[in-house]
């Protein structure tokens, strides 16, 4: 009969090779062209989109006549807020991108603009519109 040491030898070897074979099992290469759908090629890269138009009034910004249909629409949203009187005022809100010309600034919040390409309608807009257009 073999010693304690060999016992321990053995035992440590049937713990090791038990242990072993299932870490062999996990690596499965499956090398076969019918059971994997081939990778797509890599098509050409997206083209860049063209470059905005700056400045500009985007979707949403609101365009008055006057200066005093600007004043006049700010204050009627302070009053829908409040629950106050509104008075009529001659804004409308731009529907599509529209290139502008600034004419002049009264203010961060008052700025005169030039429609580009719609009969050089001129109008107020409380869009903050600075020298460069914001990064991307």
């Amino acid at each position: 009969m073999p010693g304690p040491e060999k016992w321990q030898i053995i035992l440590g070897s049937a713990v090791l090779l038990a242990f072993a074979t299932p870490a062999l099992a996990q690596h499965v290469v499956l090398d076969a062209p019918s059971l994997l759908p081939p990778k797509p090629k890599a098509g050409p890269p997206a083209p860049r989109a063209p470059t905005a138009v700056w400045p500009r009034l985007d979707p949403g910004s609101v365009l008055c006549k006057t200066e005093d249909d600007l004043s006049r629409h700010a204050a009627n949203m302070i009053a829908r807020v409040s629950g106050g009187e509104q008075q009529t005022a001659d804004c409308h809100a731009i529907a599509q991108p529209v290139g502008v010309q600034i004419v002049s600034r009264e203010g961060p919040g008052r700025t005169e603009v030039k429609l580009a390409g719609q009969d050089g309608e001129t109008g107020w807009t409380d869009v903050w519109l600075p020298d460069k257009p914001p990064p991307r």
